[in-house]
């Protein structure tokens, strides 16, 4: 699903009716009934207070209000400004509520009232009952709300947090407050139960932290064409999970599937005193369905490794530094290893302070046979990224590095990152042919073509130790299944990581996640994700 700016969505509305002649003032009237359909179910008869602002995005609120009262619901429709300050359809909606609401019209015996706000004084009179919708500003906004709009926000979040159990608020195409086209906040905004947001998402309902305003978010389509969203210039995407499906029904195990036909890893991971995050990724390399996993570890931590890890789990032991991290003499034996693997993944748990396993890391990378996946302290050795070190079609590399990682590799600083993670993220893709996935909330995955996907999944409780190597393990997992779609991999990993740590917080909540119950749910989400096919179908014979 594309994300849109501000401007690429109304280059689409305009498109929408010079191309197809749907009017203006019929999307308007979609749009107002797509919000009324999904307040209709949810809350049933509650009455609604409407915050409408002056532009289309008020417009649109006066039709939600319109389309509930006709269907039994009495609404109160706050205008802030004046009626005669409106313009185009949202005008001509307003206009309609202001004549039924003075003939003091019923609808299935319940009222419609209308009231210009033009003073604080007026807007701190306003009471809330039942569902607040906020139509207030939209997705035109370039700045701070400020005046009575920033005071129509303050009343709604006031009234959401002393009652909280009885008003639902619903915001209209973005929470108001919000810029559609950035990712943080630029003032007061309203913290939305639910957005409705108009034929795509935009950057604000997307990314974190704005994203987080809007509550549950749901798309609307209102009657625009695909093919207009398919020609935006938009090269943004928000995950779904019809795209981890299709690659587990693509990576589907055939009844002739035997262990080495579905995947065999080398996981170069682990170092004295850091034998955990090995053993979490490679126990997540068997959990994602590849047949076999391989564990090449520093000597000294193999014996413990061993006590850690699956059952299932091979290990080979490497040579090492004085410090009890994989050394650069150990590059012969670890290239023989990988020899034939179907996918290498090196970094969780590694070690990065000895200049040895700097060296190896970096030969490893450069001499690889297979696609493989970099994280942690692997991303570590090879920080600064070396200008010279690139990915290619025929071995790709995946590298999955958070934003303290990132900063490292691109010599930037966290508050740089965290401030820009789309243009960071598609810029080291792009200029290394790597598919670099920037963790953190709303995880960033940038294809070497320029394409940025944003997934929807996780949550604050996956802010824990050997969360990262879970997804490490989970990437080089499917990619073993297929290894010529190291892009489709990487978004199922990233999406179903997500999933099952939100299946993970549903059941211990947040506080309590760990990074072992991540993995203890990822079956559940593929089974969620994937459905019927990946419980498989039971032979039997019979005779009648």
């Amino acid at each position: 699903m594309k994300i849109l700016t501000a401007q690429q969505m109304r280059e689409i509305d305009r498109l929408t009716v010079e191309r197809c002649g749907i009017s203006y003032a019929t999307l308007m009237e979609t749009a107002g009934n797509r919000v009324a359909e999904v307040i209709l179910a949810r809350s049933e008869s509650s009455p609604c207070v409407v915050f409408c602002g002056k532009g289309n995005n008020g417009g649109d609120g006066a039709v939600i209000a319109r389309l509930l009262w006709m269907r039994g619901i009495h609404a109160d429709v706050f205008l802030f400004g004046k009626l005669e300050e409106t313009r185009g359809e949202a005008r001509a909606n307003f206009e309609i509520i202001k004549r039924l609401a003075e003939s003091e019209a019923t609808s299935k015996g319940v009222e419609i009232t209308f009231a210009e706000i033009t003073t604080v004084e007026q807007a701190e009179e306003i009471v809330c009952l039942g569902v607040i919708v906020d139509a207030l500003l939209g997705t035109g906004l370039t700045r701070p709300a400020e005046g009575l709009y920033a005071k129509a926000i303050g009343i709604i979040n006031e009234d959401k947090r002393l009652l909280p159990n009885t008003h639902t608020v619903v915001s209209v195409d973005i929470p108001s407050g919000l810029s559609s086209d950035l990712q943080q906040p630029i003032g007061p905004y309203v913290e939305a139960d639910l957005t409705v947001s108009f034929t795509a998402p935009k950057i604000g309902n997307a990314l974190a932290p704005a994203c987080a305003a809007n509550g549950k978010l749901i798309i609307a389509n209102i009657g625009t064409p695909d093919q207009l969203l398919a020609e935006s210039e938009s090269r943004l995407y928000l995950l779904e999970e019809w795209g981890a499906a299709d690659f587990l029904r693509f990576a589907y195990r055939g009844v002739d599937a035997h262990k080495a036909s579905v995947g065999d890893v080398l996981l170069i991971a682990g170092s004295r005193g850091k034998t955990g995050a090995a053993a979490l990724s490679s126990e997540t390399v068997l959990r994602a369905g590849a047949g076999l996993v391989t564990v090449a570890t520093a000597r000294s931590a193999q014996p413990l490794l061993v006590t850690q890890t699956q059952t299932e789990v091979m290990t080979e032991a490497l040579d090492e530094t004085h410090d009890g991290a994989i050394s650069h003499e150990a590059l012969d034996r670890a290239m023989q290893l990988a020899q034939k693997r179907s996918v290498i993944a090196i970094g969780p748990g590694l070690s990065s302070s000895d200049e040895s396993t700097r060296a190896f890391t970096r030969e490893m990378v450069e001499r690889r046979t297979a696609p493989m996946v970099i994280d942690a302290d692997g991303l570590n050795a090879l920080a600064p990224w070396p200008e010279d070190l690139k990915g290619s079609d025929e071995a790709p590399i995946i590298v999955t590095p958070h934003p303290g990682e990132m900063a490292r590799l691109t010599g930037k600083t966290n508050a740089e990152i965290v401030a820009d993670r789309i243009n960071i993220a598609r810029d080291f893709a792009l200029t290394r042919h790597i598919i670099t996935v920037l963790k953190g909330s709303r995880t960033i995955i940038a294809a070497p073509d320029g394409q940025v996907y944003v997934n929807p999944t996780g949550n604050a409780g996956m802010a824990t130790a050997g969360s990262g190597d879970v997804l490490t393990g989970l990437v080089a997992g499917l990619l073993a299944q297929r290894p010529s779609e190291p892009l489709e991999a990487t978004i199922a990993a990233v999406y179903l990581h997500g999933l099952a740590g939100d299946l993970a917080a549903s059941k211990l909540g947040m506080r309590s996640l760990t990074a072992s119950d991540i993995i203890a749910n990822l079956s559940q989400a593929i089974l969620q994700v994937g459905g019927d096919p990946e419980r498989g179908q039971p032979n039997s014979i019979s005779t009648i």
